[in-house]
């Protein structure tokens, strides 16, 4: 699996986790909480920091019509009118160019999802090094190939989509010419059950379509986030807000900065745990090899002395036969005198 560039940041399976923090709505329509988000997400060592560009009129239609609600039961946003979310819930378009600076000011990767054309044109002059494609675009293809057209690595998550759904999203994109392509599992809940986070997809998602997978995850805490990292997750992205009791659109199922600093504490720990596939002992365990069982003479012995449990056992350190040849020494006179703490060798009988 190749290492994707994104900015400066190198991003594979024999990398650190690559770490997004969604700010979302978590802004409140505030541009200096914005940027007190983006300032508390450099402190976690976070490598990369993500907007959303959309207008509630890029993004649906000012009409109340059931269909463009929100059903009653929503956990969080029940019987919302989709143009009132989303206009309370955006990223004012002005804001994106002060947010952008002031995380790579800070050493972050700074990039959005584009919700549109005007959206990708918008960010293609500000620069941005990579594209993400929200879960439920992922079956506008032409919006898939748009970002994909720009040459820059391209994020897919797949909330609700079906393989078949994202094979296609990934079809789109390749079809540029682009591979810099990273998919992202994903349940489009908010929040999302734990249970229903299905991450043994991960390596079944990477095996079939050749890419690098990460996990865009709506989970409460960090578990899911460092499980998905033993199965082959090389990015994880979660919602950040500089605490949930401050409320906003996104703030129930989001990080706050000490979370998002465990998060990627954590998933460097699980990367760097994973390894090689390879059973032996391993070079930290050097010094306890020296410390396995084996024979030892634990009293002093004369030549023509017998071996019996008295004056041979097993003991620590290694050094000696294995404990396992003791019947096989067990009642054999010793050749030469041994003090006791010696180990029982085969020129000793």
């Amino acid at each position: 699996m190749k290492t994707i560039e994104i900015g400066d940041v190198p991003v594979g399976p024999d990398q650190q986790p690559f770490i997004i923090a969604e700010m979302s709505g978590n802004h409140n329509g505030d541009l200096e909480r914005a940027k007190d988000i983006v300032r508390a997400v450099a402190e976690t060592g976070a490598q990369a920091l993500k907007l959303q560009t959309y207008t509630a009129d890029t993004m649906t239609l000012d009409l109340d019509l059931p269909a463009f609600r929100l059903p009653s039961e929503h956990e969080l946003w029940s019987d919302a009118r989709l143009y009132d979310l989303y206009k309370e819930a955006h990223t004012p378009w002005a804001w994106h160019e002060p947010i952008f600076e002031l995380a790579a000011e800070l050493g972050m990767v700074a990039f959005s999802s584009a919700f549109d054309p005007t959206a990708i044109d918008f960010l293609e002059k500000l620069g941005v090094p990579a594209y993400k494609v929200a879960s439920n675009e992922i079956g506008d293809l032409p919006l898939v190939r748009g970002m994909a057209e720009t040459g820059k690595p391209i994020i897919i998550s797949t909330g609700s989509a079906t393989l078949t759904d994202i094979d296609a999203a990934v079809r789109a994109a390749r079809s540029t010419g682009n591979e810099q392509i990273i998919v992202l599992s994903c349940t489009a809940s908010y929040p999302a059950p734990p249970e229903q986070s299905n991450l043994r997809g991960i390596p079944v998602l990477r095996d079939a379509l050749d890419v690098q997978v990460g996990l865009s995850d709506h989970t409460m805490g960090i578990g899911a986030a460092v499980a998905a990292v033993a199965l082959g997750a090389t990015v994880i992205e979660k919602h950040v807000t500089l605490k949930r009791i401050d409320g906003g659109v996104d703030s129930a199922f989001s990080l706050e900065p000490w979370e998002l600093e465990l998060l990627v504490e954590s998933t460097r720990v699980a990367q760097l745990s994973l390894g090689k596939p390879v059973i032996g002992p391993k070079q930290a365990e050097q010094n306890v090899l020296r410390f396995r069982r084996s024979l030892y003479v634990t009293q002093d012995v004369q030549p023509g002395d017998l071996i019996t449990p008295d004056n041979v056992r097993s003991i620590r350190p290694a050094g000696g036969l294995a404990p396992d040849l003791y019947p096989q020494v067990a009642g054999r006179p010793f050749r030469t005198a041994a003090p006791a703490g010696t180990p029982l060798t085969w020129d000793l009988l």
